[in-house]
């Protein structure tokens, strides 16, 4: 039995997840390093679990794509191989879209935060962090992103 497959749909699930950016209150992309921020204080309303959705790109439908190919390419002789690579490619493409979907998929939190100022504002962020109603806590605010932290 021809491992290759499995052992490649492995690999690319694993640097799939490694490609997954974080939407954590605690993380900072590059480009944000040395930029400064605002920082509005407020009193938590409340806390709401959603789901982040994954990431849609074209990564997953490629990798699943060629893998499928190669998977059914191993179908049959002549035409049967063809013809089992070109629906191996196409059910691995749909699979390795819906795989990288789901491998950066992420637990997330909606806090809305009613600021000193009176606004009443929502941010989601990953649920890396515990948040209370009636905790005080930061926005902090820059580089087109918005994070609460304590």
């Amino acid at each position: 039995m021809n491992r290759l497959p499995l052992v490649l749909a492995l690999a690319a699930a694993t640097v799939l997840a490694g490609c997954a950016s974080s939407q954590s209150g605690s993380a900072y992309e590059r480009r944000q390093a040395r930029q400064e921020m605002s920082v509005r204080l407020g009193v938590v309303e409340s806390v709401r679990r959603v789901t982040i959705e994954g990431t849609k790109s074209p990564v997953g439908a490629v990798a699943g794509a060629g893998l499928g190919g190669l998977a059914g390419s191993n179908i049959g002789r002549g035409r049967g191989s063809t013809a089992g690579a070109i629906v191996g490619a196409v059910i691995g493409g749909v699979a390795g879209s819906a795989v990288e979907e789901q491998v950066t998929k992420k637990e997330g939190l909606e806090i809305t935060v009613k600021l000193d100022s009176g606004e009443l504002i929502a941010v989601t962020q990953e649920a890396d962090e515990t948040f209370h109603p009636g905790e005080r806590v930061r926005v902090l605010r820059g580089s087109g992103a918005s994070r609460v932290t304590h």
